[in-house]
């Protein structure tokens, strides 16, 4: 039985992840395009509302309920898993912000300009996502 919820929680994170890691391209392209490229940038919207609300955040969720069903099966213990919780919470701070940047764009009130985009593609996923794999498969405390 938690073999299958482990792998269903492993294919609902890596969906997650994907969408972080690819939200924010989106947005370099988005910002990028110019203002008379109205087709251009209502596809933007609908290619970043579809992938936001249609498939990270199911994702999202569905990692966040797998993941405490593992929790409460395979029992609470470890210094290391309150770490990993700590990093997931700011996991989904890093969701919430980018559907309020999302929220930005479909108004038309985006503030950065890609450079800012570019940086928050590589930066806050990244590091976050190889500390909770160090967390998990190391177990340091």
């Amino acid at each position: 039985m938690f073999g299958i919820l482990k792998s269903l929680h492993i294919i609902f994170m890596v969906t997650w992840f994907a969408g972080l890691f690819y939200l924010p391209r989106l947005f370099v392209y988005h910002s990028r395009a110019t203002p008379d490229d109205r087709v251009g940038i209502e596809r933007f919207k609908t290619m970043e509302h579809k992938l936001y609300h249609g498939i990270m955040t199911p994702a999202a969720t569905l990692t966040i309920a797998f993941g405490l069903w593992l929790w409460l099966g395979y029992g609470i213990a470890g210094g290391w898993l309150y770490a990993k919780l700590a990093l997931v919470a700011l996991l989904i701070a890093f969701h919430i912000y980018l559907g309020m940047l999302i929220r930005d764009f479909a108004h038309d009130h985006n503030r950065h300009g890609h450079v800012f985009y570019r940086w928050l593609n590589e930066i806050p996923a990244l590091p976050i996502l190889v500390a909770i794999v160090f967390l998990v498969v190391m177990k340091p405390f």
